[in-house]
């Protein structure tokens, strides 16, 4: 897999016929980048927040139709209790304040993954988030949080399986659309281009399914440095890439 190695000071501006619809994001290296200027892991949480809205504001202008963003992995309640109470809090505030702005600009915001080990008050704060923005559709925006890739599968899995238990669904129609529909936002495409920071060079159970064919960049840079440029150099990249979807090699 190949990185990106460098990004231009401001990169030309990608073509329309050659943007992604779809774009889903990595946010890597909050506590890296807080670590290595002698910061607390919150520091960098904080920093991160703001790239959040960069890279938002990126794809609205650039016309990018939708936007998923790995928040809170279901891994990563494995994290010491005060660094998982300060993302919460992070996310609380969030929904809390950007809302507003989503609004205004026509973002419709959605969460995938699962709700139960959330607080209630977050979780009501998504809803009303979610029932908000509902009718937007400039960039759809979709969260990941307490999400996993395999869970993922796992939770359509057991929806087929209680589909056909019950007589709703004969095994003979269980095909790949079908398999699809029984995921999270099965009405957003898959993703185009995945982007991850950091400089990490893998997955890290997102989306396992839908990134089936999607092109992979990978940013030497802590997500609290990802700015807009950033955004349009990955876009770039993705552009120069001629995407075969296994048909024929070379």
């Amino acid at each position: 897999m190949n990185a990106l190695a460098a990004v231009e000071a401001r990169p030309p501006e990608p073509a329309a016929g050659a943007l992604p619809v779809h774009v889903a994001i990595i946010m890597d290296g909050n506590r890296r980048w807080a670590r290595a200027r002698g910061l607390p892991p919150v520091a960098g949480h904080r920093q991160g927040a703001q790239a959040v809205r960069r890279a938002v504001e990126g794809c609205v202008r650039l016309g990018i139709r939708y936007l998923t963003l790995y928040a809170f992995s279901s891994e990563n309640w494995r994290r010491p209790a005060s660094e998982v109470g300060e993302l919460m809090r992070l996310l609380r505030f969030y929904l809390q304040k950007e809302i507003d702005a989503l609004d205004e600009n026509r973002v419709r915001l959605r969460v995938i993954g699962e709700r139960g080990r959330l607080d209630p008050q977050i979780v009501a704060l998504i809803e009303r988030a979610e029932a908000r923005t509902r009718h937007h559709a400039r960039l759809d925006l979709m969260v990941a949080l307490d999400y996993g890739g395999r869970q993922e599968i796992v939770r359509a899995a057991r929806a087929i399986a209680q589909a056909v238990r019950e007589e709703r669904l004969d095994p003979s129609e269980i095909d790949e659309q079908r398999f699809a529909e029984a995921l999270y936002a099965a009405d957003v495409p898959d993703p185009d281009l995945l982007i991850r920071t950091s400089g990490e060079q893998r997955i890290s159970n997102f989306l396992l399914w839908q990134l089936a064919y999607t092109e992979l960049v990978f940013l030497p840079i802590g997500w609290p440095d990802f700015t807009e440029e950033h955004l349009a150099a990955a876009i770039a990249e993705f552009a120069r890439r001629e995407r075969r979807y296994g048909a024929r090699a070379g």
